[in-house]
């Protein structure tokens, strides 16, 4: 089954703890907390303490993206926080697999994220090793982007090369997916669906996760 994680960085803030609620209620299968610096990427948005406040509000696991410089730094902080899966970006260490190895000694799935210009060789050394290969599909920095058509052959060959190789990452997608685009991005090979404005822009989460479910279905039969 494909897993959706609602984007929180979409989410009305004033009313955080009563979003994530709804979203599980709706029956989404994670949380996804995008972190940024304002260095990585031109934009700052949150940090340990909101994973935190995140954690005692809902038992779902919480996938943290850290699209952040030296996440070395801080993953304690966040595994401390509450985090079920870090995500760190290739292009943001330099000694990646020193990273990788820093959070799955701590007993937490790591991610590996691959900005939409970064080509996808460049995992090749650490793929056999991670949990989940995030392949972003807007640059990241901003919600409610345009989805880059021309990463979903990225997402294949992703795909592609995990079974190939027979390891067991899952590829997450982030980044401009919505009801309209769905189906062709699971039909490329993604396991788990980042939704931000798509989701908590809607008037009622149960009924968006209906239709998603609904159409995610059909492609059984496609």
């Amino acid at each position: 089954m494909v897993l959706i994680a609602p984007s929180i960085l979409s989410a009305d803030f004033g009313r955080l703890a009563e979003e994530i609620i709804e979203a599980e209620q709706a029956g989404v299968d994670m949380i996804h907390i995008d972190v940024m610096d304002g260095h990585f990427v031109p934009n700052i948005t949150v940090g340990p303490l909101v994973v935190e406040a995140v954690r005692k509000v809902t038992k779902l696991p919480l996938d943290v993206h850290l699209m952040i410089m030296n996440p070395e730094k801080y993953i304690q902080d966040f595994i401390n926080a509450g985090a079920d899966i870090i995500t760190v970006h290739l292009e943001a260490c330099i000694h990646l697999n020193r990273v990788v190895g820093q959070i799955k000694e701590k007993n937490i799935k790591a991610g590996v994220s691959l900005n939409p210009a970064t080509p996808l060789s460049f995992i090749d050394e650490i793929i056999h090793e991670i949990d989940l290969l995030l392949i972003m599909t807007v640059n990241p920095g901003f919600g409610g982007q345009q989805f880059i058509s021309s990463c979903l052959d990225k997402i294949k060959r992703a795909k592609s090369m995990i079974l190939s190789r027979g390891f067991n990452a899952l590829v997450e997608v982030d980044g401009g997916v919505k009801l309209e685009n769905s189906i062709e991005i699971v039909k490329a090979g993604a396991d788990i669906l980042v939704i931000g404005s798509a989701f908590f822009s809607a008037t009622n989460y149960k009924e968006f996760m209906r239709k998603l479910r609904e159409q995610l279905n059909l492609i059984k039969f496609l």
